[in-house]
């Protein structure tokens, strides 16, 4: 995470502090919803054997946030690629995404 671009030309820059005691928490699947001015990311782990999954985190953010937060998750995809090897997904076709956690449904807020 120290490779962060340099901002455009007369831009200021913005100093990004990461506290020592900030939490982290590990997630293994995403519920990913959206409105028509947000998209709404929530992240938990699921473990095999689990009937259920409680939402750890929630993030909250435009549809254009969103949209660059995908270009920097693709283009970190293909740096991490270059360096360690293609990452080999499980054979499924288009709809791996909805094999994978199509089952899985929001219980009631």
């Amino acid at each position: 995470m120290t490779n962060q671009p340099a901002p455009p030309p007369g831009a200021t820059p913005i100093n990004i502090e990461i506290p020592n005691d900030l939490q982290v928490h590990y997630a293994n699947f995403a519920l990913i919803m959206h409105t028509p001015s947000e998209i709404i990311l929530n992240f938990t782990s699921v473990l095999p054997g689990m009937t259920s999954a409680k939402i750890n985190d929630r993030i909250v953010m435009t549809p254009m946030h969103a949209k660059m937060m995908l270009t920097a998750l693709a283009e970190n995809l293909q740096k991490y690629e270059a360096q360690f090897g293609e990452i080999k997904l499980p054979s499924g076709g288009s709809g791996l995404a909805e094999q994978l956690f199509g089952h899985a449904k929001p219980t009631g807020e």
